[in-house]
Order: C-alpha cells, then structure tokens, then sequence
C-alpha cells in the first residue's frame, strides 16, 4: 500500500477515535439513491468523473448557451445590440440542428413530431403532465 494511503488512513482512524465522525448529518440514516443506479457498472467512474467535472453533453450545453443568448435577446434594448444577439442565436441554432442530424435525431419520425414538446421539456418551459401552449 502506498505511504500517503497509509498515512491517511491513520488520521481517519485517530478522528474516529476522537469522536469527530459520531455527530455527522445524517448518521444511522440509508445511503441516498445512486444517480448511475441505470447505467452500466463499468462506465459508472467515467460517467462519475464528467459529472463531479460539469461536464455535461454538447447538446445540452448547446442548448444552455441558446437559452442564455433568447434571455439576453429578451432584456436588450439596443438596437444594435439586438442584432449581434440575434446572430449569434441563429448561429447557435443551427449548429444546433446540425448536430441533431448528424446524430441521426432529426430524421427520426418520432422526434420531428415531438421535437417542440421535447425541447420545451429540456429547456423547462413546459411542466411534466402539462399540455402544450
């Protein structure tokens, strides 16, 4: 076993004999539910590491940056301003889009005819069990 293994194990046991263990939150209660429960156990540390790391897929942080863009869109007042957001909107969606395709999503019969709904959900627009406005 390595030396700093070792090492830590020793202060943990030394605080544990202190008693700087026995008030944590939570103590006696079940273990919360795994977030990775569904995925497969030999891809859990990868997708453990993205997650503590932020990571999250292209799609979605392209998503997050067309939403922040229609936010700022939204509060501008400037003309000139308007228009270099609108750009960059329009930039981002259709990298968007192409990215949909390239993956194969914007063919799929299933996602042309729920797309709206889909992207409304994803973006928090529209409330599970919520009709469409």
């Amino acid at each position: 076993m390595d030396w700093r293994w070792s090492l830590a194990e020793e202060k943990i046991r030394e605080a544990a004999a202190r008693g700087e263990f026995d008030d944590l939150k939570g103590k006696g209660l079940p273990l919360p539910p795994d977030d990775l429960a569904g995925v497969p156990e030999e891809l859990r540390v990868g997708f453990k590491l993205l997650k503590n790391a932020g990571a999250i897929p292209p799609e979605m942080e392209m998503r997050k940056e067309m939403l922040a863009l229609s936010d700022l869109l939204a509060c501008c007042r400037d003309e000139s301003e308007r228009g270099e957001l609108r750009r960059r909107l329009s930039l981002a969606q259709f990298r968007y889009r192409a990215l949909m395709e390239e993956r194969g999503w914007a063919g799929a019969g299933a996602f042309e005819d729920y797309r709206g709904a889909v992207e409304d959900r994803l973006v928090g627009l529209e409330a599970p069990g919520e009709k469409k406005r």
